[in-house]
């Protein structure tokens, strides 16, 4: 039995150095979707750091999870949407997800009134950040030149908010609070190389987990959870890496049955 854990070890050190390379990276981007176990609700954890992925299956959704995820001290900076697990990340450190608040601001455009004029002020500030995201992204300016052509986009959209809080509208109201509460973390992606204004690299690297939960309905016992976290860390970074994934898991087969090391996924060094 001893024998055959360590031929099984050999096999998943790749996740182990994947869940590393995350945990260490400079920048990373998380997300969280629900998840079935013997028809139970559990959560589907996953984070992406630049070619690497990683998927872990917790039994909550909140900051012990995120620990379990990224580590009890977290590393570096991490994209993410408004959840409140991802409190317990500095906000210096964290960059809110302006798609979903676009999503916001468009709501209370729908609702019309008071709640209607904090989002067209917030939907136009969207609107003058994606520009200025864009202009940089195209090198029309520089790191600097973005922080500039945000200030008054940060300074207009703030005002918005504060005056947001007196709205009638409660829901309306405790959004803008909410809001203004992580408001050095809207504008992250402006100071630090890497980061993105939206979670959606997380999103999109989450897409298989959503198809696999709608298509299998989850998993019925701990050993299948495993095999759901390693399987899906190993084709997704495979894809970020743009290599083939049943040629990845034909070779570690075969290191398998002859026990050898199985391939590299994630450089030891990483």
């Amino acid at each position: 039995m001893a024998c055959l854990y360590k031929r099984r070890r050999k096999f998943w050190v790749s996740y182990l150095l994947g869940g590393r390379a995350v945990r260490q990276a400079a920048v990373k981007n998380a997300d969280e979707t629900g998840w079935s176990k013997a028809g139970k609700l559990c959560w589907m954890w996953m984070a992406v750091a630049g070619t690497v992925a990683l998927f872990k299956i917790c039994t909550g959704r909140g900051r012990a999870a995120l620990a379990g995820l990224l580590g009890e001290s977290i590393r570096g900076t991490v994209g993410s949407d408004r959840w409140t697990a991802y409190g317990i990340i500095d906000l210096p450190r964290r960059q809110v997800c302006w798609a979903h608040l676009k999503r916001d601001f468009q709501k209370w455009v729908d609702w019309g009134g008071e709640s209607g004029r904090i989002g067209q002020a917030g939907l136009e500030a969207v609107r003058r950040l994606f520009a200025a995201w864009r202009d940089f992204r195209e090198g029309v300016c520089d790191r600097p030149g973005l922080r500039t052509a945000l200030e008054p986009v940060s300074q207009d959209l703030h005002t918005a908010l504060e005056a947001g809080l007196s709205c009638p509208n409660k829901k309306a109201a405790r959004f803008c609070r909410n809001v203004l509460a992580m408001y050095p973390a809207l504008w992250t992606f402006a100071r630090i190389e890497g980061v993105d204004p939206t979670n959606n690299v997380a999103e999109r690297t989450l897409r298989l987990a959503l198809l696999w939960r709608k298509i299998r309905f989850g998993n019925h016992s701990d050993a299948g959870c495993q095999f759901v976290e390693r399987i899906l860390t190993t084709v997704q970074t495979l894809r970020l890496q743009n290599r083939q994934v049943l040629d990845y898991l034909r070779d570690a087969v075969a290191a398998r049955r002859s026990r050898q090391a199985a391939p590299t996924l994630v450089a030891i060094g990483a």
